[in-house]
């Protein structure tokens, strides 16, 4: 076992910070270890390009390096870092001239490289899954921004509602009432997915 993995199994992000600000830069990369995947997954989300997320996660750790000492043990360091992410994430939405629109191949050629294959899955069972989990991306980027947030927080991130609400620093019952309303509009726009699902035997 490296240095690297023992570190990332017995240390929390608060102290890994904490030690970064004490300029332990062994400490950053440990951070950028554990949280890239999960940011660029995030972002892409957000944003529907690989390219333009991965400038923005990397511009997001180049952030958390340059303020490291603007972090204070008052939220969480994830809290922290998927602020910062989000909010480089609407920056590049708004700066877009005209909204775009995944299409089939792109969203299955990068997507792709987020998804660990089931090998206990047929070919035909991989290939509608990857047409399903291609519609719904599509759904969920018709969203209202501020229903796609939440729900990308939460139920792909799976972050706690009270996290969420940190994060986007909107009130609790605001997070819970936009995941109601961003699922209602989901479960429209998907309706014809559920009735085609095929029964469990």
């Amino acid at each position: 076992m490296t240095k690297t993995t023992q570190r990332e199994q017995k240390v929390t992000d608060e102290q890994l910070i904490a030690q970064f600000q004490r300029g332990d830069l062994q400490a950053f990369d440990v951070l950028v270890h554990r949280y890239k995947d999960q940011l660029l997954n995030y972002v892409f989300r957000f944003v529907g390009n690989r390219v333009d997320a991965e400038d923005i996660v990397q511009e997001t750790f180049l952030r958390v390096y340059k303020n490291k000492h603007y972090y204070k043990e008052i939220a969480k360091f994830s809290t922290w870092v998927y602020t910062i992410a989000g909010n480089l994430a609407k920056t590049e939405l708004r700066r877009r001239k005209r909204r775009k629109l995944f299409s089939v191949s792109n969203f299955v050629n990068e997507e792709r490289d987020f998804d660990i294959p089931d090998p206990n899955r047929s070919p035909d069972q991989r290939v509608d899954g990857a047409l399903k989990d291609e519609i719904i991306q599509k759904a969920i980027d018709k969203l209202p921004a501020k229903f796609k947030e939440v729900i990308i927080l939460r139920d792909i991130q799976e972050f706690a509602y009270e996290e969420i609400s940190e994060i986007l620093n909107i009130p609790l019952g605001t997070v819970k009432s936009r995941v109601n309303r961003g699922r209602l509009k989901l479960q429209e726009d998907l309706k014809f997915l559920l009735e085609v699902e095929p029964q469990q035997t």
